[in-house]
């Protein structure tokens, strides 16, 4: 804001004539004046308005024509004493004396009648010259007799002035009024009075400041008017003797001008631009030219007043050194003093002063010198006066004096932090005196002082900490220090200790304290002591420890600040591990226990902190990456490895030096072992080694080359011996052994010596002899041991120095600087230094080490989050499982369960899948539902009402009872949605809890929506062991019905019913679980990728009982069971092994993540693959419910998988073929819809499997299941009807065989068929038969027409087999009349019937005969002979009694059929003749069979077909001409005769002819062979052919 902004801001409007106002303010002042007795006398003029000056002359602004007239004319100089009894004096100020003499006004009161006159007139009093407005009133309030209420209404005019902007930036001159006002009011003198009246001219002063300065003028100020107000309000704060409430007035006044002037430094960094050292150079006189020295009781604050000015001083003054020169302005020390005169006592803030106002205020502006505004020279030297006001071995302070100090402070780093820190004489003071101050402060145990010390270092670090890098290590470092507890987290009842495993014990920064030894170089202080000086912490009070908190969390709240730890320290070799170090702090602290060491409000706080530091991470998550200006995240990574390579191996050498060497240079931080140049620079390059470790090994004898090595890293050119040494001793702990010690102090004095001698030194050996006296002198001067008095005197030092030298003396002067550098300043490590020396001395070291860091990387990005975030997580989680199990406060749950949140969320962004696994255990614990112990489920009660019902068990009412873990439950699921890809071993856990869930059927099946992926019904639960409807007992209610439930449930050895309290608890478990949104999960399951996959499927193959034991075993129940089930009663189970429907649920849910997609099964497939292996081959111990669906899934999976090798049909198929027929039938449904899936869809497997002797033989053994029959029917009727064809030469025999079963099965029509023949008879109405039965029958039905319709496939089936013909026909043909054959004597006639049909278009066939071959001809002797054969057996008969006699007919028409059907190719056999007679001794056997009239009727005219058929064709020819007759009429006419005697007669006329020549002859003569024989013979061929049509038409 600029001055004319700051103007307007302040303007006041007044509602009267300003000129009028200023005439009051005038009247009022001069009115209170009169009052007095010293101007009781005053002329008219002044009350008029009038002024009469020496000569007569008018007092008026002087123009410029008036500017050579003599300076003394115009002055008017206030007189230093009081007002005396001198009658010249009494004249010259018109008082009137006793002789009643005229004298002149008052000065004083003639500049207010001056005024009044000058400003007649004027029309806008903002135009007045501003020293001539401001004049009057600065004479009153310099003059020193005036009294204190007269001196505050001239304060409150001029206050007044600027408050009504009567005086506003515009006015003329107002750079020179200001500076005037400065000078009065910071030179304000006026008698003693009342203490309250007095301390109220103070307040106005203080008042009038802070508008100053806070006005439109401010800026204006020069660099010594700022420098004496600021010091004027510090002098009052610092003034004990004043009242508090005036103190605390001067103390806030200062703030807010403080906050003005260091606000002044932003607009001085606009005005230079990036430029900021411009501002120093130019302004470095002046800087040295501005001295503040408030003063506090009478004594610099800075330096104690050496001269008095004044003997009898009692009271405080206040004295300035060297003050500021102006040209027009002599600004005189300032002082406070009491002065005794005509009993009259003065009290003033100034001595007399000699400025001359009016001089000022007649000049005119050309006359005027510029004053340049305040800048950096007087901001800098308030700086600096604030900071040393802050020295804490300053006895001169009080401890109030510095919490008003740091109040400042801290305002002027809260407005101007940044500011302070890029300008470089600021920054300088910053970094060097105010951190030293501070940190040596923050020890106090003044809580007040501990509080603004901890703040104003907070403020600091907050605003300043890009250039404070090193301090800010050292403060933090002993805030944990001092913070972090030595104790181990106590157990909690019903908390898991390793919920809150990865809290740090001990912050890693924290150093074995120095080892103390008896050399008398240590410097042993008691502990307390050593606790308030050291900088390794210690106990602290709880009050302080809070305030430590309270900084801590202050600068956690910097969004950036963890980060900025972790980067600028964490990841660097020579830093602490801040980070992680604050972080386990905060961690710990936040645990309830740490109230009892420190205050009930630490443990909020640092979970609040520990709470912001999650959240600023989170909040960042989303914002784009920023790479520009930082370091590199592989290269802080690559530090950060070496790190902890380098601690490591710090901690092995101070351990075992050998060790140590070789580890460190196994990891190549140590290049080559053997190099002593090598060794020794790591070793002096690290501050982690211990100093005394260090110096013991190098003083070995053995590493004297190494001991060399070291020293050559040092110049000791130019430097005294005891610098020297004291350099060296710097860098390690001088050993214990003299003989150690004398090797240590050779090596030193060769190197010392090594370039060229010193000057004054002789030689190596006065080097090594010096050397040893200044150890032992050290040792004497500072062994608390030795007294004083006997302590080594110079004196002493010298004689035992004499003549060691190169047989000389050394320099006395030299010896002394010598001596003195030990005396006041020990040489030891810092380490181990315990007073203010030590610190001291490691401040300059850090100050050193300051000059070689770079700066303080400011991290406004989030490029650094992931590993930050990765190295601190574990004890962030830990406490927050902690205080989530140990919470009572719903505002901490919300806070919590907002940090396991965002936890995750960064866990999950970043790949951090440790964090979020581990997250996901704390969590699981939480919930108690991911214990391994299952609860027992042998009391589950389902309770109905109506269609709905709820499962009461042990799991869901304890669950129901703790919100904890409802609301962990609820947490954790919401944690894993969206995030399944990023758990790996979190998932077991998860998976835990589903099968607790799930066997209490808290969740269904079906959210895995295995149903939809697997088309499979839902996995049955156990079941439960009461079902109570309360339906049944809604009228029932009161005591009675308890009772009585009570008396049945103990009489039936039952569990009594649920209570309302448990069905409650159990309704909140189910809401809650219903809460967690488990689909939702699982949906995101599904997608995730394969990769993550296989951690979800390990963990839920993990849950499966191990494999050297059963799957499943068999427990004896406690109690036993009933098996029926009954409303509200039990339902019992037989022994057996037991269903665990948590294991068909892995199994399930494991396939169906295996099966989503080809990655998933190529990732995971055979892991499932092999473990539903498993199962299925121990199908004897294995429940039939697990192992049918165990069979399906593997089923499933390997129609999946069929591009894999890892399992295997064939294999697979054995091992279920091998299952016993009990459990085939228990498993037969699930295991031929697996089987379905695999052969649906021509494919490699589906061959693979349909030409498998297991399969079929599995079909075999599932056919016979009621249920599973039309499915195993339907699979073959697809494997017989599918194109390509499915039936080959390696499953032909087994699809016959299939079919046939199913034919023979069909057999169940017979009884059907019988009882709707008898029913006929007589006249009953025929019941339908069942469905199933129906089925059975067309199966039957359908299974002949198949075993036909293979025929088609016989001639491509031998072709390819290239079998020899008799193989090929007993292999492919045989088995198809074999099963035809049996389905002929099947008891149901319509498969009976179907059975002939297909069998006589078999016979039938052009493919079956050929000329080539003659294995056809078996046709007769396998076929169709047997199956007569059978059917004249009587139990065959009495099968189907009605219908078995027209099956006879059929059959031998067939036979007929078929006979003359192949009469041409059997004639060319030579077996025709056995064939023939083989038919006629059938159909005589038909004959006799006693069936009545159809056989007698069929039979004889079938015989006569044939007959005439053979006749026609020459096959049978009677004997003629006297030749002897054919064997084969001879033997037909022998079986016709006995059988049928007409039939021949019928045929040929002359039987008796025909007889008597058959007697004769002995055989048959051959038939005669013509050359047109052939064509006889196809024509006869034709004929027959054409007569066989004639039969088949007529049957």
């Amino acid at each position: 804001m600029d001055s004319g902004e700051k103007d307007e801001y302040s303007k006041i409007a007044i509602t009267v004539d300003p000129v009028a106002l200023i005439t009051t303010e005038c009247i009022t002042v001069t009115s209170a004046m009169r009052k007095h007795a010293r101007w009781a006398h005053s002329s008219v003029s002044a009350i008029l308005g009038g002024a009469t000056m020496s000569g007569g002359r008018e007092a008026r602004p002087k123009s410029k024509d008036t500017k050579t007239k003599d300076r003394s004319e115009r002055s008017l100089n206030v007189p230093n004493g009081a007002l005396g009894n001198d009658d010249s004096l009494a004249s010259r100020w018109g008082l009137r004396g006793k002789k009643g003499k005229s004298m002149q006004d008052n000065p004083l009161m003639s500049a207010f009648a001056r005024l009044r006159n000058d400003i007649r007139g004027c029309t806008d009093i903002r135009t007045f010259d501003v020293p001539s407005l401001l004049h009057p009133f600065l004479q009153v309030i310099r003059s020193s007799s005036t009294s204190a209420p007269i001196t505050s209404l001239a304060l409150v005019a001029i206050t007044k002035f600027f408050a009504y902007n009567l005086i506003g930036r515009e006015s003329p001159r107002l750079s020179l009024g200001m500076q005037l006002l400065s000078a009065a009011i910071t030179h304000c003198r006026f008698e003693a009075s009342d203490t309250a009246a007095d301390e109220t001219v103070l307040l106005r002063i203080l008042k009038l400041m802070e508008d100053m300065l806070g006005g439109p003028g401010g800026d204006l100020l020069g660099d010594e008017s700022v420098c004496e107000m600021m010091e004027t309000g510090l002098s009052m704060c610092c003034q004990m003797r004043l009242s508090e409430l005036l103190r605390r007035s001067a103390e806030m006044s200062m703030i807010t001008m403080c906050q003005v002037v260091f606000e002044r430094l932003k607009s001085l960094e606009a005005e230079v631009g990036e430029n900021i050292e411009a501002l120093d150079p130019g302004s470095n006189g002046a800087i040295h030219s501005l001295k503040m020295e408030p003063s506090i009781d009478g004594t610099n604050v800075v330096s104690l007043q050496k001269n008095k000015t004044q003997e009898q001083q009692s009271s405080a003054s206040f004295e300035a050194s060297d003050p500021g020169q102006n040209e027009n302005v002599e600004l005189p020390p300032i002082d406070i003093e009491k002065q005794t005169k005509n009993s009259e006592s003065t009290r003033s803030l100034a001595s007399a002063s000699a400025i001359d106002l009016s001089q000022h205020s007649e000049t005119n502006a050309e006359e005027d010198i510029a004053i340049t505004p305040y800048s950096l020279p007087s901001i800098r030297e308030l700086f600096r006066v604030l900071v040393d006001l802050l020295q804490p071995h300053n006895r001169q302070h009080a401890d109030a004096m510095r919490v008003m100090a740091l109040r400042i402070i801290d305002v002027a780093l809260e407005v101007a932090g940044p500011s302070i820190a890029r300008h470089p004489s600021l920054a300088t003071l910053a970094r060097n005196d105010l951190c030293r101050h501070l940190f040596q402060l923050v020890r106090s145990e003044h809580i007040a002082l501990l509080n603004e010390s901890l703040r104003v270092a907070g403020t600091l670090l907050a605003s300043c900490r890009g250039v404070l890098k090193l301090q800010q290590e050292l403060f933090l470092s002993y805030l944990v220090a001092c913070l972090h507890p030595r104790v181990e987290i106590p157990l909690e009842p019903g908390i898991d200790p390793a919920l809150y495993e990865g809290v740090p014990q001990a912050p890693k920064l924290v150093k074995p304290s120095a080892s103390q030894t008896s050399s008398g170089r240590s410097t042993p202080v008691p502990v307390k002591d050593r606790q308030k000086l050291g900088l390794e912490g210690g106990s602290r009070k709880p009050d302080a420890r809070e305030a430590m908190v309270e900084c801590l969390g202050a600068l956690s709240r910097i969004p950036s600040f963890l980060v900025e730890l972790y980067v600028n320290y964490d990841c660097e070799v020579d830093r602490s591990d801040l980070c992680e170090d604050l972080i386990g702090l905060l961690s710990r602290n936040a645990f309830p226990d740490s109230a009892t060491w420190s205050t009930t409000n630490v443990p909020p706080l640092c979970l609040d902190s520990l709470l912001g530091y999650i959240q600023f991470v989170a909040d960042r998550l989303n914002d784009e990456p920023r790479f520009e200006g930082y370091p590199d995240r592989q290269q802080l990574q690559n530090q950060r490895a070496r790190k902890k390579v380098i601690v490591r191996g710090a901690t092995k050498f101070n351990e075992n030096p050998k060790a140590g060497i070789a580890f460190l240079a196994s990891q190549g931080i140590i290049e080559n072992p053997d190099d002593a140049h090598s060794v020794t620079s790591f070793l002096r390059g690290t501050t982690r080694i211990s100093k005394g470790v260090l110096g013991d090994w190098l003083s070995k004898k053995s590493h004297g080359h190494l001991l060399k090595a070291f020293l050559d890293f040092f110049d000791f050119d130019g430097k005294r011996v005891d610098e020297a040494l004291r350099e060296l001793l710097n860098s390690f702990r001088l050993p214990g052994e003299s003989q150690l010690i004398e090797r240590i102090v050779t090596d030193f004095s060769e190197k010392y010596c090594a370039s060229s001698t010193p000057e004054g030194i002789a030689d190596q050996d006065a080097v090594y002899i010096l050397t040893y006296a200044i150890i032992m002198l050290n040792t004497d001067l500072h062994n608390p041991n030795i007294k004083g008095q006997k302590r080594m005197t110079y004196e002493d030092f010298a004689k035992n120095l004499r003549g060691v030298n190169g047989g000389k003396d050394f320099a006395p002067g030299y010896l002394h600087e010598i001596y003195d550098s030990i005396k006041t300043n020990e040489i030891i490590l810092p380490d181990e230094h315990n007073n203010k020396q030590s610190f001291d001395y490691a401040w300059e070291e850090l100050l050193l080490k300051t000059r070689r860091t770079g700066p303080l990387v400011i991290c406004d990005t989030n490029i650094f989050d992931a590993d930050m975030f990765g190295a601190t997580w574990k004890p962030t989680i830990a406490t927050l499982s902690y205080v989530f199990m140990s919470a009572s406060d719903d505002a901490v749950f919300s806070r919590v369960v907002a940090g396991f949140d965002q936890s995750a969320q960064i866990a999950a962004k970043y790949n951090l899948s440790d964090a979020l696994d581990h997250i996901l255990f704390c969590l699981s614990s939480i919930t108690t539902l991911a214990s391994p112990d299952t609860s027992s489920t042998a009391l589950n009660t389902e309770i109905q009402v109506g269609k709905k019902s709820v499962m009461v068990s042990e799991l869901a009412v304890r669950f129901g009872r703790d919100f904890k873990a409802q609301l962990a439950s609820v947490v954790l699921f919401g944690i894993i949605s969206g995030k399944e890809s990023k758990i790996k071993t979190g998932w077991k856990l998860i998976v835990r809890i589903w099968l607790n869930l799930f066997v209490n059927s808290l969740i269904p099946s079906t959210f895995s929506k295995a149903h939809e992926i697997l088309d499979i019904s839902e996995i049955p639960l156990q079941t439960p062991a009461q079902v109570i409807d309360r339906a049944e007992n809604a009228n029932e209610s009161g005591l009675f019905q308890s009772l009585t439930s009570y008396l049945s449930s103990y009489a039936a050895d039952d569990p009594p019913e649920p209570s309302e309290e448990e069905l409650e608890s159990t309704l909140c478990t189910v809401d809650c679980i219903n809460a967690c949104a488990m689909s939702a999960v699982f949906s995101g399951v599904l997608q995730i990728p394969a990769q993550s996959l296989q951690s979800l499927v390990s963990a839920l193959l993990e849950q499966l009982p191990e494999k050297t034991s059963p799957v499943v075993i068999t427990v004896k129940p406690e109690r036993p069971t009933p098996n029926p089930a009954r409303t509200n009663g039990y339902r019992k189970t037989n022994q057996g092994p037991v269903y665990d429907p948590a294991i068909v649920f892995v199994l399930e849910l494991a396939t169906v993540l295996a099966m989503r997609n080809a990655e998933s099964i190529a990732t995971v497939g055979q892991a499932v693959a092999d473990v539903l292996y498993t199962v299925v081959r121990d199908a004897t111990n294995v429940h039939p419910l697990l192992l049918s669906r165990a069979v399906y899934y593997l089923l499933h999976l390997l129609n999946a998988s069929q591009e894999h090798t890892f399992i295997r049909a064939p294999v697979i198929l054995h091992t279920i073929s091998s299952f016993h027929q009990s459990v085939l039938d228990n498993s037969a449904t699930t295991i031929m819809k697996g089987l379905a899936i695999c052969i649906q869809t021509p494919s490699p497997l589906r061959n693979e499997m349909i030409n498998s002797p297991d399969f079929w033989s599995l079909l075999q053994s599932l056919k016979g299941h009621s249920e599973v029959a039309p499915n195993v029917f339907e699979l073959i009727t697809r494997a017989v009807t599918s194109q390509p064809p499915s039936v080959t030469a390696d499953n032909y025999e087994a699809t016959v065989s299939l079919l046939n079963s199913f034919a023979t099965a069909g057999s169940v029509g017979a009884v059907i068929e019988q009882k709707k023949d008898w029913n006929a008879r007589r006249s009953k109405p025929t019941k339908a038969s069942k469905p199933r039965e129906s089925e059975v029958i067309d199966r039957g039905f359908k299974a002949v027409t198949m075993i036909y319709q293979l025929t088609d496939r016989v001639p491509s089936l031998i072709e390819q087999s290239h079998l020899e013909r008799n193989e090929a026909w007993i292999t492919y043909w045989s088995p198809i009349f074999q099963a035809l054959r049996a389905q002929c004597l099947n008891p149901c006639r319509e498969i009976r019937h179907q059975a002939f049909t297909c069998l006589q278009r078999s016979l039938l066939s052009p493919d079956l005969a050929s000329p080539d071959h003659q294995e056809w001809t078996a046709i007769f002797g396998e076929v169709l002979f047997p199956l007569i054969s059978r059917l004249l057996k009587p139990e065959i008969y009495q099968s189907d009694p009605v219908g078995m006699g027209e099956t006879r007919v059929q059959a031998a028409t067939l036979l007929c059929k078929i006979f003359l059907h192949h009469l041409v190719l059997l004639s060319e056999w030579d077996g025709m003749l056995d064939v023939w007679l083989k038919v006629l001794d059938i159909m005589d056997r038909l004959m006799d069979s006693g069936q009545g009239d159809s056989l007698d009727e069929a039979i004889p005219e079938s015989l006569k077909n044939i007959l005439l058929v053979m006749v026609d064709g020459g096959y049978l020819q009677p004997p003629s001409n006297g030749q002897k007759p054919s064997r084969i009429w001879e033997e037909t006419w022998k079986r016709v005769d006995r059988s049928l005697p007409s039939l021949f007669s019928d045929i040929f006329p002359e039987p008796k002819a025909t007889e008597a020549r058959i007697e004769e002859s002995p055989g048959l003569p051959e038939k005669p062979k013509t050359e047109d024989e052939p064509k006889r013979d196809g024509r006869k061929e034709a004929e027959a052919e054409g007569k066989t049509e004639g039969l088949r038409e007529t049957s």
